[in-house]
């Protein structure tokens, strides 16, 4: 996982297989943090790699992530969230949502939004 700051791309959209998920990591306001980057088509949306129900990475090996029909499921506890927002739609945290992190889609390459 390399690490990202604003105005230094995250990735190029082509590493994240299409209805997938890689990790990077990004340094953010907070500091650096893991980011998942979710892609369906040519829309990409990143969180933290925090689930809200324990605080505890949602990836079951680094940078691997379990994604079955457009929802990302925590690989401890099983939540289930929504690629496209981060609502939590199954599992001990119904209803939370996954931080979001800004980023776009510039010339084939994601990058943090400022």
């Amino acid at each position: 996982m390399d690490t990202a700051a604003p105005d230094q791309a995250l990735c190029r959209l082509d590493d994240i297989p299409d209805g997938g998920a890689i990790a990077v990591d990004a340094v953010l306001r907070d500091g650096e943090e893991s980011v998942i980057v979710l892609r369906r088509k040519d829309a990409v949306h990143a969180y933290l790699n925090i689930c809200p129900h324990a605080g505890r990475r949602l990836d079951w090996a680094p940078g691997k992530f379990l994604v079955k029909d457009n929802l990302l499921i925590c690989a401890a506890h099983g939540a289930s969230f929504q690629d496209v927002d981060g609502l939590c739609v199954g599992g001990p945290c119904r209803g939370e949502h996954l931080r979001a992190v800004g980023v776009r889609v510039t010339e084939g390459e994601v990058w943090l939004d400022d």
